[in-house]
């Protein structure tokens, strides 16, 4: 009798797999999401008034205060680390600071798109594999970047009916307030909630861990 040697070849995971959704994921983005939103709904009034003195300082500085309004998506996407986290983080937080009431009203909303959207692009880029600090800060930038377009097109004044000047400046300081608010910020507040145990269930949680 021929004593065969085949052994079966290790199981692994379908490399889709780490794309599929799981109901743990949705619920801590919709966690994330109404959290980053009551964030949005207190930065409506800081926020808003600090863009008021610096755009009066420098017409188009005042994106330096745009940074906060950008965080859900560069959260969503560091923590769940799946296509399609930062867009619905992003758009929840909009959705609730929407509801709670403010006064740009439905377009919260649609800002919160186009936001989620310019995040979204830059996990999407490294294929949703990287998610270290210079990818939390350029996801940062690439929300800054969809803010920019949005209010560049949308409103009863839209900023293409304004200075090259103004547009240009502008563009500048949100990408930078994109960058250190929404991309580094972020970064370091998902660090710090992984550090307490929080997201054990996430790769994001894991990684936290082997490192301390």
């Amino acid at each position: 009798m021929h004593a065969s040697t085949y052994a079966p070849a290790p199981t692994s995971t379908p490399t889709g797999s780490r794309y599929r959704w799981r109901v743990v994921d949705i619920v801590v983005a919709s966690v994330l999401g109404v959290a980053v939103g009551l964030l949005f709904w207190v930065w409506n009034t800081v926020g808003y008034g600090w863009f008021t003195v610096m755009d009066a300082v420098t017409p188009g500085l005042g994106g330096v205060a745009v940074g906060i309004w950008l965080i859900g998506g560069v959260i969503g996407g560091l923590v769940i680390r799946k296509p399609g986290a930062a867009l619905l983080v992003e758009v929840v937080a909009a959705i609730v600071s929407m509801l709670i009431g403010n006064v740009w009203g439905v377009s919260t909303l649609l800002s919160g798109l186009v936001q989620g959207f310019g995040a979204e692009l830059i996990f999407a880029l490294f294929l949703y594999r990287r998610f270290s600090l210079p990818v939390a800060a350029l996801a940062g930038i690439g929300a800054a970047v969809g803010a920019w377009i949005f209010e560049l097109f949308y409103g009863s004044s839209p900023n293409i009916l304004k200075t090259v000047e103004f547009n240009l400046i502008y563009l500048g300081s949100v990408a930078v307030s994109g960058l250190l608010l929404a991309g580094v910020l972020g970064w370091v507040l998902v660090r710090a909630l992984a550090a307490t145990g929080a997201l054990s269930r996430f790769a994001s949680g894991r990684e936290r861990r082997e490192e301390v």
